[in-house]
């Protein structure tokens, strides 16, 4: 299971992140009223879950069950873009009240989910579609080496992979397709160009040790 408790102890308080895009786009963010209500306490405990691992999503649900539309489509288009499970970690909001609230101050981003790339607040569902689409994601999580190598396998029959589901009459690939190395990746980026949506792929993670 990748979804972590909030962490309640004491931590060493890491630099506060700053979106990359948000600025593109008018949703509306949290008050510095609000900011100041957040506990040095939570602080510190997002600020240990922000630095877990090279990617984060603060998400409803988890990556194998999503309880929402919008941390479905988040987990898909990481899963599409091809990052490398050892190197992602997704905190399910729904099981902590105070990060549900806590992350929101944090990151002055007033919805759910919230990606973190290498401790930097990327952007919500509707940032992620636009950066999916425009390749600025592309470029980014290649830079930093997030991707699953090109030489790496998953061996077979390892529930490390992709699922492909039925969005709608245009998803050209087999739904018992799983990918291996990073060409297959790129294989099915290629196959699903024709979507309507940018997300065709369910990602299941189960993370082991």
């Amino acid at each position: 299971m990748l979804t972590r408790p909030l962490l309640s102890s004491a931590l060493r308080q890491a630099a506060r992140p700053v979106p990359r895009v948000a600025s593109k786009f008018s949703f509306p963010r949290i008050s510095p009223i609000s900011i100041r209500f957040l506990s040095a306490e939570t602080r510190q405990a997002i600020d240990k879950a922000v630095t877990s691992a090279p990617v984060v999503l603060f998400m409803k649900g988890t990556p194998e069950t999503p309880q929402c539309g919008f941390s479905r489509a988040s987990i898909q288009i990481l899963g599409l873009q091809g990052v490398d499970p050892s190197k992602f970690k997704a905190f399910n909001v729904l099981e902590d009240e105070a990060l549900r609230q806590g992350i929101k101050e944090y990151s002055e981003w007033p919805t759910i989910p919230q990606l973190y790339i290498d401790k930097e607040f990327v952007g919500g569902c509707d940032i992620l579609v636009a950066m999916h689409q425009n390749g600025e994601l592309a470029k980014m999580l290649e830079e930093k080496k997030v991707l699953v190598p090109a030489e790496a396998e998953i061996p077979a029959g390892d529930t490390n992979g992709v699922e492909c589901v039925v969005l709608n009459d245009k998803l050209i690939v087999d739904s018992n397709t799983f990918l291996k190395t990073k060409d297959d990746i790129a294989r099915l980026n290629d196959e699903s160009t024709t979507l309507d949506t940018v997300a065709c792929c369910t990602w299941l993670l189960i993370q082991t040790g």
